[in-house]
């Protein structure tokens, strides 16, 4: 394997005054790269297994969290959204049958998949009032803070001694 770097070659740079720090993170993206290519890359997301693993984006504007989830193709009746012990989970699946008929053949496909994600929310989240709207395929959670976790700023004064 002509691309690997040998200790050797590690040493010898950093005594030729290379960057041997350049030299470990290299070695560890070919690592990385050869483990990757031994793997199927839907296996690494968790899909192709009957799983899917939704992308959550997270704002925090300091009075609330909001939470995104991206499910095309899956309706508000297909997830569930639950907060317990300081928790947010949101489960779903979708289930996809599909069938065409014409002179000669039938064609059947179907297709499932679950999945769920789980956050540990701060406790100064006031879980009486999170909610949750589903649109267009787009899941969104809004967490507001308890009142009293939320404290305006105000400047201290540094006093000479």
């Amino acid at each position: 394997m002509a691309n690997e770097v040998s200790k050797g070659d590690a040493q010898m740079s950093a005594r030729s005054g290379g960057d041997v720090f350049s030299a470990m993170r290299n070695e560890l993206d070919r690592m990385f790269d050869r483990l990757e290519r031994g793997w199927p890359s839907s296996l690494m997301r968790g899909l192709g297994t009957g799983t899917m693993v939704p992308d959550l984006d997270v704002h925090d504007d300091g009075k609330q969290l909001t939470i995104e989830a991206d499910l095309p193709g899956l309706d508000d009746k297909d997830v569930t959204v639950t907060f317990a012990n300081g928790v947010l989970s949101i489960k779903g699946e979708r289930k996809s049958e599909r069938e065409e008929k014409k002179t000669g053949y039938v064609m059947s496909e179907r297709s499932y998949g679950a999945f769920e994600r789980s956050l540990r929310l701060p406790d100064e989240i006031d879980d009486s009032r999170v909610e949750a709207h589903f649109e267009k395929g787009v899941l969104k959670i809004v967490a507001p803070r308890k009142p009293d976790a939320i404290k305006s700023e105000r400047r201290i004064e540094i006093k000479n001694t």
